[in-house]
């Protein structure tokens, strides 16, 4: 294993232990989770059509929402306890961080929102099965986006008193263009469509995806520092 790996893992492996001791995120984003879909079934009721219309909406909705509470929390623990100066005296390449933390970031994410998926299936009596597939593969490619941004982005706003109100702010502009292509080809996978009928949109995912994280890496460096 390489060094910058092995500064990497030692990072993601922090973030892990961490919260498998406290489950504190986790448990916020579970309640979190379960809030959103009681709002959401009171106000779409038992109107069918309704429903499946408004179902890839709903489903990044409630992605992006439990992904703005994990992201935001990215770097709390190292400034609660004044650790933001071992992240920044730490020796070597300081991207390893930014890539230790967004795996850290995408196995919460993609914990959280394997539980809404399947609490969607439930809640709405929605058989997921047969999109199963390229469900997951747009999900996947989403949210490699939107955590790569996001941490990048915790980064920028952690030292700042008012991070929880800028954070979002900054953010979710940035990604809008990601999140009109994860509902448009979320809304073709749950029509049973093929993916190839929405390669614009996967390809917009994966050239965002390639942008985020290689900005991200090049740039965490100025951002840790400032």
């Amino acid at each position: 294993m390489s060094l910058f790996a092995r500064r990497a893992f030692i990072v993601f492996w922090k973030d892990l232990a961490i919260e498998r001791r406290s489950k504190e995120t986790l448990n916020a984003l579970a309640f979190f989770s379960l809030l959103l879909l009681f709002v959401f079934q009171f106000s779409l009721g038992a109107d069918r059509e309704r429903l499946i219309a408004a179902l890839p909406g709903l489903l990044w909705l409630g992605f992006v929402l439990s992904g703005l509470l994990a992201l935001g929390r990215s770097f709390v623990i190292e400034r609660e306890n004044e650790c933001w100066e071992g992240l920044l005296l730490a020796p070597g390449d300081k991207s390893a961080v930014f890539v230790g933390k967004l795996g850290g970031n995408l196995l919460l994410m993609f914990t959280v929102e394997a539980l809404l998926l399947a609490l969607f299936a439930v809640f709405f009596n929605v058989d997921l099965a047969p999109a199963l597939g390229p469900l997951v593969l747009v999900i996947v490619l989403g949210t490699i986006g939107f955590a790569a941004l996001g941490t990048l982005f915790a980064a920028m706003t952690a030292q700042v008193r008012a991070r929880e109100l800028l954070f979002p702010v900054l953010l979710l502009p940035v990604q809008v263009p990601v999140l009109l292509a994860t509902v448009r080809a979320t809304e073709a996978a749950l029509a049973g469509e093929p993916l190839t009928a929405v390669t614009n949109w996967i390809t917009l995912l994966v050239a965002a995806d390639i942008v985020y994280v290689v900005v991200g890496v090049l740039t965490f460096d100025v951002i840790l520092e400032a």
